[in-house]
This record gives structure tokens, sequence and C-alpha cells, in this order.
């Protein structure tokens, strides 16, 4: 009998899990599983964003020529080479759609963020996945995978979940070593916390197969209007747009992201803060005997002795209303993916901790 069918690779997807935002029993809980930016957006941006409200019949502009003019400004990128996407998983959604499909490979790591096997399936593609290093990126591991089919390379620097930072160096030679058919996609979600790192904007200025993407949604705190971009060579760019939805990001959104890109203050503070939060809590996590590698993002992944020990830290943590992440379906069962808070938060968290620690030890004795 004949039915409806959905191309290869579609029923293949398993759905995606966003981070967990309610509890029972705690009407306001502590939400530190989504790597949100605590204190919210920028001031600026709510009010850019909610005077486009007013005017909502009006279709958005079909180029984004200011958004991109001023990410051009801010970070100093051309804005011909800039596409704007719904948050940066669209942006790679477009590139597994314009460069993968039936019979191309796309490699992706074993920690990597799952939106890029996803959307390699979704295009009929067939994703990769190579081995970490000690939860770092391995740029050898990724060397010795590639095949004539391959296609794209996606790794996100710094990396989710795991916080680390691969050197330039590294992320040069993986540049270098690739084929120049293959494009290599830099997931920047986490660049604007990694001090003195620029994305790969140097490599994507240099070379014909690199792209870089960036998102609003967690320094800028923009995760609600979902707002991302990519830089890419021009005939990238132009291959992408053909396939980009004309009216993709709504007035508000636009405007919403150019006012945050323009609060540089707000920008400022928020990156201090984080900075210091997060030597604060990956030293507390040390302390408490728990391992956690340096991050340079805007959470840390603790790491405990089993998965077991990792649900019951979890469970724990809940009964105080506190919800961070286990990171289970990226290979980490072991691991709790914890956001940096505001202080008070960070605090509160190594308390519970705290207090964990010593009734798991009280019951030891």
């Amino acid at each position: 009998m004949n039915k409806i069918t959905p191309q290869p690779g579609i029923m293949d997807i398993a759905l995606y899990q966003g981070g967990q935002s309610q509890l029972a029993g705690h009407a306001e809980p502590l939400k530190l599983s989504s790597n949100e930016n605590p204190f919210g957006p920028s001031p600026k941006a709510v009010e850019a964003a909610a005077a486009q409200m007013a005017a909502m019949n009006r279709y958005p502009s079909t180029d984004h020529a200011e958004l991109r003019a001023a990410i051009a400004s801010a970070h100093g990128v051309q804005a011909e080479n800039v596409i704007c996407g719904v948050g940066s998983d669209e942006v790679i959604h477009f590139l597994c759609q314009a460069y993968a499909g039936p019979g191309a490979e796309v490699i992706h790591t074993e920690h990597g963020f799952a939106m890029y096997r996803i959307s390699t399936l979704a295009a009929g593609a067939t994703p990769v996945e190579v081995a970490e290093r000690d939860r770092y990126v391995d740029v050898d591991a990724i060397l010795a995978a590639v095949t004539d089919a391959t296609s794209l390379v996606f790794i996100a620097n710094p990396a989710n979940p795991t916080a680390t930072l691969l050197p330039m160096a590294e992320i040069t030679r993986l540049a270098d070593g690739l084929p120049k058919n293959v494009l290599l996609v830099l997931d920047g979600a986490y660049v604007e916390f990694a001090e003195g790192y620029d994305g790969g904007k140097k490599l994507v200025e240099t070379r014909d197969n690199v792209v870089m993407t960036r998102t609003f949604s967690k320094l800028y705190g923009l995760g609600g209007l979902r707002v991302g971009w990519g830089y890419a060579p021009l005939p990238v760019i132009e291959v992408l747009n053909r396939i980009r939805g004309p009216f993709n990001l709504s007035n508000a959104a636009l405007s919403g992201a150019e006012a945050a890109l323009a609060d540089k203050d707000w920008v400022a503070d928020c990156l201090c803060t984080n900075a210091d939060e997060r030597a604060r809590l990956t030293g507390g996590l040390r302390q408490l005997g728990f391992g956690c590698d340096d991050s340079a993002a805007n959470f840390v992944l603790a790491r405990f002795t089993d998965e077991a020990e990792a649900l019951t830290v979890d469970a724990y943590l809940k009964e105080q209303g506190i919800i961070v992440r286990h990171p289970k379906s990226y290979n980490l069962p072991h691991c709790l993916r914890i956001t940096v808070g505001r202080p008070e938060d960070n605090t509160r968290v190594l308390s519970a901790l705290t207090n964990f620690k010593q009734q798991a030890q009280d019951v030891s004795v």
C-alpha cells in the first residue's frame, strides 16, 4: 500500500531537548540549564524591540542591511559577507541544506552541538562522529575521518557542553589540513566569553572554505528573539541567501539585536561579571572535589565519579529548586552543565553542593 513517507534521514532525528525550565513544587526555580544571560537583555534592546510592536502589520526588510552594517561595525567584518538567521541554528541548517545531501558526509565531534547531526540528517546526508580527547576537539581525529564524501566539518569553539577552547594554532592546523572542497564551520555561540579569540574571523577572510557562525542568544540575552549570523566568503553567502526565507527575521528581532550591539556598557558589565563568577564557580567545584575544566564560556561542566552520582547530585539540586543540565545525550552521562548565574545564584549552587557533599560524608561515616 502506498503511503506518505519523509525523505531518508528525517526519522533518524531525535527531537532536540531544550534545558528544563520548570520544577514541580517550585514556583520560581533557579534555571541554570540553558546558558542564558542571567541579567537578561540590555534594557535598550527591550525598548527597541517593543517599539516595533505597533507596526507588526509591516513586513521586515529582506536584506537585513541595517543589522548587517551594525554587525560589521561592532565586529570588524564586511557587511556583504554576513548572513542573518533565526539564531545561528538556522545558518547551520542553511549550510547543510546547501552543501550536504544524499551521499555526502558531515563531520562533528562526539560532544558536539546536537544541531549538527539534526541538520545533517534533515538534508539527507550522513553524520560522522569523531572522538574528542579529554573533552577537547581532536584535530587529528577529524582529519583522519575525512573522505572523498566529506562536505562539511562542524566544531564549536568554545565548545558546548564542555566549555573547552581549542587554541587558534590548532584551528588553523585543521583549516590547513582540510581539502579545499570541504567547508569548515566554526560555531562561535560563546566566542565573546573567550578573551583574545576572534572566532575564526581571520580564517574566514583568508580562505575560501571557512565559515563562522555567531549568535545573539547568549551574551546579548536575546534567546527569545532568535537572532544569529554567519560570516563567510562571498560565494558561500550568495548560495545561502538563495535558500534563506526573505522575511526570516521580524522587525522586533532586527531592532532588538541592533540595539543590543550598541549597548557596549551592558555587554562589558555582563562579560566582567561572568569572568569573575565563572572563576569562583570553577574554584568552588574543585575545592569540593568535583572535576571541572577551565571554561571559556558562560557555563562550567562539572564531572562526577559516574552517571549515578551525577544523577544523584542533579536530583538533590532540583530538590533545592535549582535546574542544571545533565548532558547524557552529548555522551557525558557523568557530568552536569551549570550556567554561570548572578553572584547570588552561584553562591546558592555552591552552598547546595557543599551541603550535598557533607551529607554524603555523614552517610559514609
